[in-house]
């Protein structure tokens, strides 16, 4: 199953020393011209992934075998990093001046060492004409400041797993689509059989569902010069919105304590009603507790006044120290074209970020017997028409989830009022 979480914010503070080498050797070292040499006088690209062996090792085999078929000067050596070390291992690479040539990595991560000029500009490697190939909303979230610093690959849309049975107990006959209707519901689901309706973590650094949550519902989170923009009224209403539910005890108390994987647990112990995740749990679901996975359906996803849905994107991204900027970049493509992205698609149970490969019938057309899988594609493909990247690329996008999230913690156990919270987390972030 392929991880599609966000990584683990980014532990700057124990990486310092990394990181001021590296910012040093990005600004200051020559960004060499000339090809790393395979034994056979080929250029080799050199290619990290992240957790996709054994799954996908046939996938990617065949495709390397092709793209090296079809372009005899180059070889690619594949690297697959375990999920929780890439972080580590990229920043290693770089600083010492050993980096791969193409990486896949995440935008939230990507987008804070991009603001370090990491990355290769793109913006002037990939013609407008092959980047219009690639849906504009996901395009956008692999720039920083107007540059391009990565190329899109596989995405998630999140989708409202639900407990069939639970909802009918609590007498509940439609799934709320909106965080207003949501809120009524667990009331009455508390109510009438005493389970939560869902969980949602404050830990800053774990999942930014609930920062997706306050732009969903009309809140600004930064202006155009990156000040904070949620001291409003906007910003205060969403605050409350999840101070409310805590008081009223319709959400657990380990909200304040466990990440995203505690609601996965709770839903499949039969504690929650509702599970906003990927489709790429529903298998997990299935396996780990085959009668949860029984009562289980799907609904689109949750999203506020707006209408706004969420995506998550993979993405790739060439070092600015490769010596191999125009076979990186080739290799990029051929990886993230149409074709390969509709084979991975198929493969891996994701969706493809290409125009073409979306509008594929794959994406479309189920039959009438179709699995809670197949119905969950057709359903998160849809969404892509309203979804995007809800939260700011931002170099340290981290410490705004964590003003946001530790003072939106303090006024749920009533330590600061709503109006201090607020305007407390703002001064955090703009005195940051």
């Amino acid at each position: 199953m392929i991880q599609l979480r966000k990584f683990k914010q980014l532990a700057a503070w124990t990486l310092v020393g990394l990181f001021t080498s590296w910012i040093v050797s990005c600004s200051t070292g020559n960004v060499g011209t000339g090809n790393k040499q395979a034994a056979s006088g080929a250029s080799t690209v050199e290619f990290w992934t992240m957790q996709l062996q054994p799954q996908f090792t046939n996938y990617f085999q065949n495709l390397i075998t092709t793209f090296e078929s079809q372009n005899s000067g180059i070889k690619v050596n594949w690297v697959d990093i375990p999920w929780a070390a890439m972080e580590n291992k990229i920043l290693t690479a770089v600083s010492a001046n050993t980096p791969p040539d193409v990486v896949n990595l995440n935008p939230d991560f990507a987008s804070q060492l991009a603001g370090r000029n990491a990355w290769l500009d793109l913006d002037a490697k990939i013609p407008n004409e092959v980047r219009s190939s690639y849906l504009p909303n996901i395009w956008k979230a692999s720039t920083l400041n107007g540059r391009s610093f990565g190329i899109p690959w596989y995405l998630t849309t999140r989708l409202t797993i639900y407990n069939t049975d639970l909802l009918k107990q609590a007498g509940i006959n439609n799934v709320p689509a909106t965080y207003a209707e949501l809120a009524q519901a667990a009331q009455q689901i508390k109510d009438k059989t005493g389970k939560y309706a869902f969980f949602v973590t404050f830990v800053p650094q774990d999942s930014g569902e609930v920062l997706e949550s306050f732009v969903q519902m009309g809140v600004s989170l930064v202006d155009t010069e990156g000040k904070a923009a949620f001291n409003s009224p906007q910003g205060k209403a969403a605050f409350q919105y999840w101070v409310d539910l805590y008081k009223k005890g319709l959400l657990p108390k380990e909200v304040l304590t466990q990440g995203h994987r505690h609601a996965i647990d709770l839903y499949q112990s039969g504690e929650t009603v509702f599970l906003a995740s990927g489709p790429e749990f529903l298998k997990t679901i299935a396996n780990n507790a085959p009668k949860i996975a029984q009562a289980s359906a799907i609904a689109p996803q949750l999203t506020g006044d707006t209408g706004k849905k969420n995506v998550a994107v993979m993405n790739i991204v060439i070092p600015r120290q490769t010596k191999n900027p125009d076979a990186a970049v080739k290799f990029a493509l051929f990886l993230t074209n149409d074709e390969n992205q509709l084979a991975f698609a198929k493969a891996a149970n994701v969706l493809p970020s290409t125009v073409k490969a979306l509008s594929d019938s794959y994406f479309k057309n189920v039959p009438a017997t179709a699995s809670t899988v197949e119905k969950a594609r057709v359903i998160t493909a849809q969404q892509l028409q309203q979804a995007e990247i809800l939260t700011p690329t931002l170099k340290d996008f981290n410490k705004l989830q964590k003003a946001v999230y530790e003072n939106l913690q303090a006024a749920m156990l009533g330590e600061k009022t709503v109006d201090k919270a607020v305007e407390d987390a703002a001064q955090q972030w703009d005195e940051r």
